[in-house]
């Protein structure tokens, strides 16, 4: 909005040429996003609490977590606001690559939304049925999937991917390949999120790395000189993801001032969702869907504990772990919950630097 009023003003006012830069929009909606987050935060905490909107403590997991019994859920709203806002403020709305990114945000943050009404709210222990929240990412995959090759972002947009480590050498996807492998990259990643929202913490804070990392790919796959440096896929547009990816990195920096251990709100799924779809939309608009596995590495490995874990013991009776997902094995085995969490942000951070490495190792 703001660049769309702004920006035209400067051929009278040099001053609103500052505009036109990806980098000072991108740090406006950083800083918007911020503070958004820590105005809304204490308010809408306080009126969660008031109607008793609060998570539900599992019986099976670590006792420490019964000191958690009480605290505030559907902090999302948080996240959202914080993301959406600033990026209707600072990005260019007329960016089909934004226009995506904002469909995925909502979609998703509306599926999650509905499952926390639902449990904490109407008391259905339950939430929204597996099987329809399911098939809501399903039907987003499908939706965006569908877009993307009838309408793509930008006309060099093809449905080729990337290949990690590896120049000139791409996977070349027929359609009727590609929508199942958009469902799978939005439908996975949206519950690996959910998944590590387990601990005080930990999902937002990996999230926001993966952000970082994701904000500069952004900006690099959206300029031809890097690009062409590089040797990568130029996708003319794709910049203006760096201005959504910056809101959500403040969006995640204010939410955390309240997520930090202990926690005064938990984002449920209408944030953990929504996070989870963006990681995964942002690595299919930018072509670097194989890279989101070392990008977002930690959460992959907490959804493959989920899936041994329950493979296994349907098969053996055995369990893998003492408990999945993989954030409580380690407090069982004795681990502090903030040591947990510090831990799994240092792999994060390594696993990001890794993945930005591979754009010289080609």
């Amino acid at each position: 909005m703001l660049y769309h009023l702004l920006y035209p003003l400067s051929h009278h006012i040099s001053f609103f040429n500052l505009f036109r830069y990806i980098t000072f929009r991108s740090a406006g909606a950083a800083i918007t996003a911020l503070i958004i987050s820590l105005i809304l935060g204490p308010s809408l905490i306080r009126l969660l609490r008031r109607h008793e909107v609060k998570d539900e403590i599992r019986i099976e997991g670590p006792k420490s977590h019964y000191a958690k019994a009480g605290t505030p859920t559907m902090g999302g709203l948080i996240i959202l606001a914080a993301i959406v806002i600033p990026t209707l403020l600072w990005a260019d709305l007329s960016n089909r690559f934004i226009i995506y990114i904002l469909l995925v945000t909502l979609w998703l943050g509306a599926i999650g939304f509905m499952d926390d009404f639902l449990k904490a709210i109407k008391h259905q222990k339950k939430g929204l049925v597996a099987r329809k929240k399911l098939i809501g990412q399903i039907l987003l995959g499908l939706v965006l999937g569908a877009i993307l090759y009838l309408y793509p972002p930008t006309p060099t947009f093809d449905l080729k991917t990337d290949l990690p480590f590896f120049k000139n050498y791409y996977l070349d996807f027929p359609i009727y390949l590609y929508v199942p492998f958009v469902i799978m990259v939005i439908t996975g990643f949206s519950n690996a999120v959910n998944l590590a929202d387990g601990l005080d913490g930990l999902a937002i804070g990996l999230s926001m790395i993966c952000l970082v990392a994701f904000a500069g790919m952004a900006y690099i796959t959206g300029r031809f000189d890097f690009t062409n440096y590089l040797d990568m896929v130029y996708l003319p547009g794709a910049g203006e993801l760096t201005v959504f990816c910056s809101a959500a990195v403040g969006a995640s920096l204010g939410f955390l001032w309240y997520n930090t251990h202990p926690a005064e709100v938990i984002m449920g799924d209408t944030g953990a969702l929504a996070l989870g779809g963006i990681l995964g939309a942002l690595s299919i608009l930018l072509k670097k869907e194989l890279l989101l596995v070392i990008v977002g590495g930690v959460f992959v490995a907490e959804a493959i504990s989920v899936i041994l874990q329950v493979s296994v013991f349907k098969l053996r009776g055995k369990r893998i772990f003492k408990m999945a997902p993989l954030h409580h094995h380690f407090e069982l085995s004795g681990w502090h919950e903030s040591k947990v969490v510090v831990r799994f942000w240092i792999v994060g951070v390594l696993l990001a630097l890794v993945a930005l490495s591979t754009f010289k190792i080609r």
